[in-house]
């Protein structure tokens, strides 16, 4: 194995590091209009921190051979591949950051896929052996040099293309302060595209592929239309922090945010407290609106996969391809687990497709691709899937109204005359109320939804309330899905954030500007729309609907991201299978935590006492339903 390396010992570095460590706990960023805005900051955990699994920084180059393997159970390599370890890249503000670029050894030039996080260029604080069964995906589905929720390498450069894998600003050793997404964080992303274009080994074309947090990075670095950017693959992401993660219905919800902080380390700076800013800054401002993608401007081509069971990232990844202005973009819905669908080969192959395409100018018939392929989850029944479609939410939906009637707890197709009130205490056990609907012939419901209601808080001037929709058998019985989990459909709203954006606001999707309180009156009886993000959802003739209304409780995120032991060789990138190199395992801790005083938890609910939902009569409390009619 030929190969050529400088070796900086990762001890050294750190006493370079410490002298750089800011101390002040506030910075400030810059939103696309140049405004300042003061951001505050949090410790991160050291590269020596078992949880983060850092591998090392080694600057080299490296032919990573054929049939070789990076860990135990791995795929073999399908071919030799070039390495460069820790490469350099300077940006606009002088700082430097560093990739691992993985590209083919015949020096020809190809195009480059960039994956962007601060996840570790391959081994990382956060990977799937910490899921529970690796959420499906085998470990020889991968290489294992792939970047957590990234494109691997070993299949791209078998293809004939370069992959680069970034520990972007402030991510391990890479210098800065480790900052969330935003136009400052987008700017980076630029730097770096460009960088990677003005490579020798480069056809100056480049993509963007990767899930989660790769995907809404994806939104906001497209957003500033660098030159060689020519497509991106956002594979399920947010693009609104604020509306769909970190305080969605305006319930500030930032347990998720910060599992995912805890998980994150930086040799040099400090980490941007979101979690905190969910917290302190509960309505919407400049910070806020810097998080929210300008996703109009994307007019670059795009493929574009979505779910509707992703409590984090369905709504976004919608919202993303409806807004963007791209003529060229594809949309498709699974009905699986975003990462293994990701990793799903047929789906990499038809990613490829894409790629090829737009980055190679392969003239495969790609263009001929339905624009929306649609999956319609059917629980206890088989799932449509594929089904190819012109737009998305379809055009030939049928809107209905379900009335909502206190007295029976069903919903009907006509108001009901009578006045009637379900109460429930909102910090009981039973804290919430059905209502159910029987079908009356097979029925799709695919799209948006929301809930028209009518509400009264007698003990409190306020309330959270959590809604869902769900299939149940024709008796009356849930029906998870072949893992074990119930399909739902998801709203919340906390009720004084209830204004509405009536310029953006339509009949099935209600907006929100976020930007003001409105505390109920005593006795007072509000109506709230209450948006319920996508969903698709196939009925037969008998099967019920099933709406709940309750209090929102927060729920406590707890993936054991640092957990896993994962091992592989202490010198040699990888091994040839019956070889036993020297090893080194890294991980298994998933309790470490830079600063316990600055962990951020869920502030308490808005719920005191008797929430009262009011339908019939005055109050038309419904559920807006779109039904899809068979295709002619």
């Amino acid at each position: 194995m030929r190969k050529h390396w400088i070796y900086t010992g990762v001890l050294v570095l750190l006493a370079v590091c410490t002298q750089r460590v800011a101390a002040q706990q506030e910075v400030t960023l810059h939103d696309a209009g140049g405004k300042e805005i003061k951001v505050p900051m949090r410790k991160a955990l050291p590269v020596s921190a078992d949880r983060v699994r850092y591998p090392g920084f080694r600057q080299e180059t490296v032919v990573l051979q054929e049939g070789s393997v990076r860990r135990e159970g791995a795929k073999p390599l399908a071919c030799d591949i070039l390495l460069e370890r820790d490469v350099p890249i300077k940006l606009r503000d002088g700082v430097t950051i560093y990739a691992d670029v993985f590209r083919p050894t015949d020096g020809k030039p190809c195009p480059a896929i960039l994956a962007w996080s601060p996840y570790g260029k391959e081994i990382g604080g956060q990977m799937l052996d910490d899921v529970p069964g690796r959420a499906g995906v085998p470990v020889d589905a991968t290489s294992g040099l792939e970047k957590f929720e990234g494109p691997d390498p070993a299949y791209w450069v078998n293809h004939g293309y370069a992959i680069v894998n970034v520990d972007k600003r402030g991510a391990y050793m890479s210098e800065g302060n480790l900052l969330y997404w935003g136009h400052e964080d987008a700017l980076d992303g630029c730097d770096v595209i460009e960088w990677i274009a003005s490579q020798n080994w480069c056809t100056g074309k480049v993509g963007m592929s990767g899930n989660s947090w790769l995907t809404v990075s994806q939104w906001f670095i497209a957003v500033e239309r660098p030159e060689h950017l020519v497509a991106i693959a956002p594979w399920e992401g947010f693009c609104d922090h604020y509306r769909e993660s970190g305080t969605r219905g305006g319930i500030p919800t930032p347990e998720f945010p910060e599992m995912i902080a805890e998980t994150f380390s930086s040799a040099h700076g400090m980490l941007e407290d979101q979690p905190r800013m969910i917290v302190e800054k509960p309505l919407m401002c400049d910070y806020w609106q810097d998080k929210a993608a300008r996703v109009e401007n994307i007019e670059i081509p795009a493929y574009v996969v979505a779910s509707y069971t992703n409590s984090v990232h369905t709504h976004g990844t919608f919202a993303g391809y409806r807004r963007m202005a791209s003529k060229e973009k594809w949309l498709r819905v699974h009905n699986t687990q975003e990462w293994f669908d990701y990793y799903t080969p047929e789906n990499v192959e038809d990613l490829r497709r894409f790629f090829d395409h737009y980055l190679k100018g392969v003239d495969n018939g790609w263009e001929q691709t339905p624009k929306v392929r649609l999956s319609v989850l059917n629980p206890g029944g088989h799932d449509i899937v594929g089904r190819a479609e012109e737009e998305f939410p379809l055009a030939r939906t049928v809107y209905r109204k379900l009335y909502l009637s206190a007295a029976d707890s069903t919903l009907l197709t006509a108001l009901p005359e009578q006045e009637n009130v379900n109460t429930y205490q909102s910090a009981a056990d039973c804290h919430q109320v059905n209502y159910r609907y029987r079908m009356d012939k097979p029925t799709e419901i695919t799209g948006y939804m929301k809930l028209h209601l009518w509400v009264a808080a007698p003990d409190n001037d306020d309330m959270d309330l959590s809604v869902r929709v769900e299939k149940l058998s024709k008796d009356g019985q849930p029906i998870p899905d072949r893992m074990g989990n119930r399909i739902v459909a998801t709203g919340q709203m906390r009720v004084s954030m209830r204004q509405l954006d009536t310029l953006r606001t339509t009949e099935a999707e209600p907006y929100y500007p976020f930007t003001t309180v409105q505390k109920l009156k005593p006795g007072e009886i509000v109506p709230v729309e209450i948006e319920i993000w996508p969903m698709g959802l196939f009925f037969e003739k008998g099967e019920i609907l099933q709406l709940t209304v309750g209090a929102y409780q927060p729920e406590k995120a707890a993936i054991p991201f640092g957990s896993a032991h994962i091992t592989v060789p202490k010198e040699d990138f990888t091994y040839m299978p019956g070889q036993q190199p020297e090893m080194m395992t890294l991980g298994g801790n998933a309790d470490e935590c830079a600063d316990p005083a600055e962990v951020v938890t869920s502030p308490a609910t808005h719920n005191v006492g008797r929430h009262c939902i009011y339908t019939g009569g005055r109050y038309d409390s419904y559920l807006y339903i779109p039904e899809i009619p068979a295709k002619e």
